[in-house]
């Protein structure tokens, strides 16, 4: 977690899991079944996983397609806080891709969140920012989406940890070309200077410390 750490997803193979038709592309993991991670999941039409709890809390954005519970329908662009002590059993009948984040939620973060498409506050724009949405806040963390100006120069630093997942289009940060479903971690100390795209960007991201001090605890 000291250090920068950022996964072309689009790259990976996709890895099955348990369930059929539920596959994984893999971005940062800590155990096996039972993990600490975050990962980019795709359900085939009609599959689903069988009712389980999450004790670590699960966090996720719908990326395309329509993923499914019992509480009802997520469209793509919905975000959910499921936080720890949680139960629900996913499916999607016509196939979706989501970014999840599973046992990562402090222990007192208890408070339920769904975002469904376009809904969230209005940010605050900066330079490069052309629309900002906020998705989440408490006092240790901050999750927006975001839409960034063709050509322009987006800068995020002074942060206390940052991870981010380009949703759409592409940008650089002067060593690297970040396209759609890169995934990068930064922890504090470092800075972003994003070079923008022709077609521009569009990027979830949340600021919060990497590994909170009172994150759930974990053991496999």
């Amino acid at each position: 977690m000291s250090s920068p750490a950022r996964v072309h997803a689009s790259a990976l193979d996709w890895v099955p899991s348990p369930l059929g038709g539920v596959e994984r592309r893999m971005l940062f993991r800590i155990g096996d079944e039972k993990a600490r991670a975050t990962s980019i999941v795709r359900y085939a039409p009609g599959s689903h996983f069988s009712a389980h709890n999450h004790p670590g809390g699960e966090e996720f954005l719908v990326l395309e397609g329509t993923f499914q519970d019992e509480n009802g329908d997520y469209p793509a662009g919905s975000y959910v806080r499921n936080p720890p002590g949680s139960r629900h059993t996913p499916r999607s009948d016509g196939g979706c891709i989501i970014f999840v984040k599973l046992w990562q939620f402090r222990a007192d973060d208890l408070e339920p969140v769904v975002r469904r498409p376009r809904e969230g506050e209005r940010a605050p724009l900066r330079p490069g920012v052309v629309a900002a949405r906020l998705l989440f806040e408490d006092a240790d963390e901050r999750v927006l989406l975001e839409e960034w100006q063709p050509g322009a120069e987006v800068a995020l630093e002074g942060f206390p940890g940052l991870e981010l997942l380009v949703l759409d289009g592409a940008f650089s940060d002067g060593t690297d070309d970040l396209d759609r479903y890169t995934w990068l971690r930064l922890p504090a100390g470092e800075s972003l200077k994003a070079r923008v795209g022709p077609e521009g960007a569009r990027v979830w991201y949340k600021v919060v410390p990497l590994m909170h001090e009172r994150v759930c605890a974990f053991d496999e």
